[in-house]
């Protein structure tokens, strides 16, 4: 028969012994040493200086002094003296100075949490994971950084996410309050949209890639085209307005029929163009001008143009283009002007258009 348990070597008290109070005190310090083991440190070699009773440590590799030959065991200092207690496969130790939980593997101490991570149903970090969200996370900051080649890697970095038929959904959802409020990714397709909301219910797509093609669109751009399905009769010396009342485009209603001008719609930087065609009245004789006019008073600068010499009918036009930063509520209007003889813009031919670009 032995004279230690098992698995602690706790001293068994044998028949007729003496003093058996002796035994049973040693296998109370043994159990006092062990049972919810937590160490101060494992990083030691030699003992500390003023241990106090009851302290122990994991002995590192290559120890010294009183812990000679004590590597990975345990040294609990106990009655004024250093108990060396051999770890057994499974011990589990709480590593104060690290909060690190360890768990002893039959040839050292190993960290308790595992390596490999496979098939899990649910991970939530910081909060709770659902069916809905088996992966959550509650955090401030995230980082993915590439393995580098010093390290085995290859210094690349690739998030890949995949979906199952064009038809589906892949994506970023970017939220405020959980209402989404941005959508980045493929979603009933394979071209690549950025679509924004207001209320998470209507989306408006700002960007649009063909996947096909690499094109890019840009489907909420104000841009406008519209030209005149009559002529415009312009007097002599005064600057008249043309009434533009046909639209090959208006994206967003920009372009306003009603009142012959382009509307903005948001701040930002807008390029015009427009054609005027002279169709005779009266007098070939006639000078030509046209200009793009801000708010119906402010001429644009760099957007008048002239023609002086005799005009020949329905032949001889006015080009006029120019960039112009506007105010969300801001007009354009394209207006025309003779002197010396009066006439007409042409049917048409006349046009006005503009987009917004930066």
């Amino acid at each position: 028969m032995s004279d230690t348990t098992t698995h602690l070597l706790l001293p068994y008290i044998l028949a007729a012994q003496a003093q058996k109070h002796v035994t049973h005190n040693e296998a109370l310090r043994i159990l006092d040493g062990l049972v919810q083991l937590s160490v101060l440190d494992r990083d030691l070699t030699a003992p500390p200086g003023s241990p106090s009773d009851g302290d122990r440590y994991i002995v590192a590799s290559g120890a010294t002094g009183d812990w000679a030959g004590w590597d990975l065991n345990v040294a609990l200092w106990t009655d004024g003296a250093w108990l060396r207690l051999p770890p057994r496969t499974g011990w589990r130790a709480w590593v104060e100075d690290e909060g690190l939980l360890l768990v002893y593997g039959g040839a050292g101490w190993i960290g308790s949490t595992p390596d490999v991570l496979q098939n899990m149903a649910l991970l939530g970090l910081g909060t709770t994971a659902d069916a809905s969200n088996p992966f959550s996370a509650k955090l401030n900051a995230a980082l993915w950084t590439a393995k580098t080649v010093a390290e085995g890697g290859t210094g690349d970095l690739f998030y890949t996410m995949n979906k199952e038929a064009a038809g589906d959904d892949l994506g970023l959802t970017l939220q405020t309050g959980f209402v989404t409020k941005a959508l980045v990714g493929l979603f009933g397709s394979d071209r690549f949209r950025l679509a924004v909301s207001a209320d998470g219910s209507t989306f408006f797509d700002g960007l649009s890639v063909d996947n096909a093609t690499g094109i890019v669109d840009q489907p909420r751009l104000p841009r406008f085209k519209a030209y005149t399905n009559y002529d415009n009769y312009v007097g002599v010396g005064t600057w008249t307005k043309i009434g533009l009342n046909i639209t090959d485009h208006n994206d967003q209603g920009a372009f306003n029929a009603a009142n012959n001008h382009f509307v903005a719609p948001v701040d930002g930087t807008y390029l015009f163009g427009a054609t005027l065609l002279y169709k005779i009245n009266a007098s070939a004789t006639a000078r030509m001008r046209g200009r793009l006019v801000l708010n119906g008073t402010t001429e644009i600068r760099g957007s008048m143009g002239e023609i002086s010499a005799t005009h020949v009918s329905l032949a001889t036009a006015i080009w006029l283009q120019t960039m112009v930063p506007l105010t969300a509520g801001d007009t354009v209007e394209l207006q025309g002007y003779f002197r010396v003889a009066d006439g007409y813009f042409a049917a048409d031919q006349t046009s006005f258009w503009g987009c917004k670009i930066g």
